[in-house]
């Protein structure tokens, strides 16, 4: 284990040490059970966090696959540090199995406010990032409030990583920092397929926290809005589950349509420098940083399971069962936009959604995607509401802006899509032992 995991373990907010040391620790611990035999998890959560995954239509992760197929190559005790001084995690990191993602509102209107607020988010995240609670689940006092409400007391880190964002908003006149603001931090503008609903749209900050385990996860967000009650407000949430994006070394997953997602993500390290990590153009603080954009995108699913196969392979511009390019055989394959079949006719349709995407044909513009999946149970019109939370980064907000202009006007797929979720933030560097996340805003 790194210094770093080690120096991560010893930060524990609202505990005591003799609080600590009454937590059981050891081979007398109870075993932890298969991810498949929690059934169906659901946002029971008490207080802030609980109301607003309610409000959101934070419905269920389903984990319907059996012990064998559910559990197989997952390392439930596998972690990642917090204090690295680079980047942070949950971005080039492997993506996890599940997703809780939550914006927030800042409604103190103090920079000292904000200030430690990032500064007891950055020890209990690096607290959460190794397994341990953030602090006593059941402390000695009878009648005392547990820091940690404990729902994932026991569950192992999960390889659980918690990415924070800053919004547009807290470089306004509040706090004082319009100085600090990104340069290319602003509102998105208005896209062609934007069906913007007021309730998941924008944010003052975001927490992205992705596990092996959905319980881990969502222990993460609920425990960290707690503790942020009376400095933020939670705005809107997304209960992810199911990647929809692939890392290097991982299989590609399929997204809610049934097609191979991700195929050509980002994977290779000359990429994330190239187009994910904030050079030295940007104010200094967010060297080492990315851009994230999150997208709720609500996907027309009857409609689309109703139309034949063929014609969605023409949409997406790949055969479903393989995932290959109507130019070739095999998933990985490269595109070959200019192919033509024996009647002459383009094989890759150019308003198919591979082919509007593409590097070739932007400029050699490139976005890290890190999407999930998700259901929100059944909509007002009696329909499947479900889609997916399409998050992605990147050195600057206008490679995602080029690309959703070009695929919101004329992509195959918007007849089955709508974005209706919406929001931007700056992502800053990871810290070093000692420090916190946005530490330099406030020199």
């Amino acid at each position: 284990m790194s210094d770093q995991q080690d120096a991560g373990r010893d930060q524990t907010p609202d505990a005591t040490a003799d609080e600590m040391r009454d937590q059981p620790t050891g081979p007398d611990q109870p075993a932890r059970r298969g991810l498949s035999r929690r059934g169906f998890f659901t946002g029971a959560g008490a207080g802030v966090v609980a109301g607003a995954l309610a409000a959101g239509g934070g419905t269920a992760f389903a984990m319907s696959h059996g012990e064998d197929d559910a559990t197989e190559g997952v390392d439930f005790n596998n972690s990642y540090p917090f204090y690295t001084g680079t980047h942070q995690a949950g971005i080039q990191t492997e993506p996890q199995r599940y997703c809780v993602y939550m914006t927030f509102d800042l409604v103190s209107a103090t920079a000292t406010d904000l200030q430690v607020l990032l500064a007891r988010w950055s020890a209990a995240i690096a607290q959460l990032m190794q397994g341990k609670p953030i602090g006593a689940v059941a402390p000695t006092q009878p009648n005392a409030v547990a820091p940690d409400t404990g729902e994932a007391y026991n569950l192992g880190p999960s390889s659980l990583t918690v990415t924070l964002g800053l919004g547009p908003g807290v470089f306004d006149h509040r706090f004082g920092l319009a100085d600090k603001k990104p340069k290319l931090l602003e509102p998105l503008p208005a896209l062609p397929s934007d069906q913007l609903q007021k309730g998941y749209t924008g944010g003052d900050l975001s927490l992205q926290a992705c596990a092996d385990d959905p319980q881990v996860a969502y222990h993460a967000i609920r425990n960290l809005a707690r503790m942020g009650r009376g400095t933020v407000g939670t705005r809107w949430t997304v209960m992810g589950f199911g990647r929809a994006s692939a890392g290097k070394g991982q299989s590609t997953p399929r997204n809610l349509l049934g097609f191979k997602d991700g195929t050509r993500n980002i994977k290779e390290q000359s990429d994330f420098t190239d187009h994910v990590w904030v050079g030295d153009g940007d104010v200094a603080w967010m060297r080492g940083g990315s851009y994230q954009v999150a997208r709720k995108i609500q996907m027309n699913i009857e409609i689309w399971d109703a139309d034949r196969v063929s014609d969605q392979q023409q949409v997406i511009g790949r055969t479903k069962n393989v995932g290959a390019p109507l130019s070739g055989n095999a998933e990985f394959d490269t595109p070959n936009f200019t192919a033509k079949d024996a009647a002459g006719d383009i094989k890759i349709p150019v308003t198919s959604h591979i082919a509007l995407a593409a590097h070739e044909n932007n400029n050699g513009v490139k976005i890290l995607r890190r999407s999930y999946n998700y259901t929100d149970g059944i909509s007002q019109f009696g329909q499947l509401d479900a889609g997916l939370l399409f998050i992605a980064y990147m050195d600057t907000p206008q490679s995602f802006i080029q690309l959703q202009e070009k695929l919101g006007s004329s992509d195959l797929l918007n007849e089955y899509i709508g974005h209706i979720g919406s929001g931007i933030f700056a992502i800053p560097p990871a810290p070093a032992q000692g420090h916190y996340l946005g530490e330099a805003l406030f020199g």
